[in-house]
């Protein structure tokens, strides 16, 4: 929120301590951010008037009076920077709008001027004069009333017992100060070692291309394969045998199948030539004489 609290030069002052005012009121008011409350007020001595024509933007037609020459800059100041004159904006009486009184009581002028910059338009709700708040002077005091939501600041939730025991609050920012300390050196930490990583990686990789670009001078082609296969990933481990639950490799195990398989075929020839044996010896025991008297018939 930015206050800028002023006193203009009066209508009849000279032009060029006018110029000066008013430029260095401008530089003020350019370092006050948009996105901030910005509030202008002061006595100006600057008549702005009812007529609002070309000002739509930054007055309205509740104005006293007619504008003079200040009225011209100050409403110009307010149109390039986009601040709303409030007293020309809500409907009063004319002794409720009416800022200064002359001596005589015979004139009455709106010079002093509360502005608000136009993002938060909506935040004035009424501005006017208090009648007797004035002590030995011929100016009213200027009232503007305002209303501004403030956004909720949300803070972390505790438990009733964190928030009356102060020794456990002592010790729970104690340890949260220990986290964030050690949190920021374990970071620091992994950092220099994946740095040292990278940087070995890469010394590495280089060591593995000058030793392949050595091989290739020499015509070393066995180093020049290996070498290469390791910098393109392509490095395979040979196989290691496979064991069964009794503990024999893949190769024993298959060795000793083979050998079963061959003694059972050896076996069966056996037994079939045995066998073969004694049914020829049967036959002709018993039928030797048949096939002598049909060798006979067919002579």
């Amino acid at each position: 929120m930015n206050v800028i609290q002023c006193y203009a030069p009066t209508n009849d002052y000279n032009e060029d301590a006018k110029d000066q005012y008013y430029d260095k009121l401008q530089s003020i008011v350019e370092k006050c951010s948009t996105k901030d409350l910005t509030i202008l007020m002061g006595d100006l001595n600057a008549k702005v008037g009812m007529d609002n024509t070309g000002y739509e933007d930054i007055m309205g037609r509740q104005g006293l009076g007619e504008r003079n020459k200040n009225g011209e800059r100050f409403a110009n100041l307010c149109a390039f920077n986009k601040l709303v004159i409030g007293g020309t904006i809500f409907p009063h009486k004319r002794i409720h709008k009416a800022t200064w009184t002359s001596p005589d009581h015979t004139t009455q002028n709106q010079n002093d001027h509360i502005c608000i910059n136009k993002t938060f338009r909506r935040t004035m709700e009424d501005v006017r004069t208090k009648k007797g708040a004035d002590i030995a002077s011929d100016h009213h005091l200027l009232v503007a009333k305002m209303k501004q939501k403030l956004k909720k600041h949300r803070t972390m939730r505790r438990t009733i017992s964190q928030k009356f025991n102060t020794k456990g609050a002592l010790n729970t920012s104690r340890t949260r100060a220990e986290k964030a300390k050690a949190q920021a050196e374990y970071t620091e930490v992994n950092k220099q070692v994946k740095r040292s990583i990278r940087t070995d990686k890469r010394k590495y990789v280089e060591d593995l291309a000058t030793t392949a670009e050595k091989a290739a001078r020499e015509g070393n082609m066995r180093q020049l394969y290996g070498t290469t296969n390791k910098l393109s990933g392509n490095h395979c481990t040979p196989e290691r045998p496979v064991k069964s639950k009794e503990g024999k490799t893949k190769s024993q195990l298959y060795g000793s199948l083979w050998n079963n398989q061959l003694n059972g075929i050896h076996h069966s020839t056996s037994t079939s030539l045995t066998t073969k044996k004694n049914l020829t010896a049967w036959t002709e025991q018993h039928y030797g004489k048949f096939f002598d008297t049909t060798a006979c018939l067919r002579r």
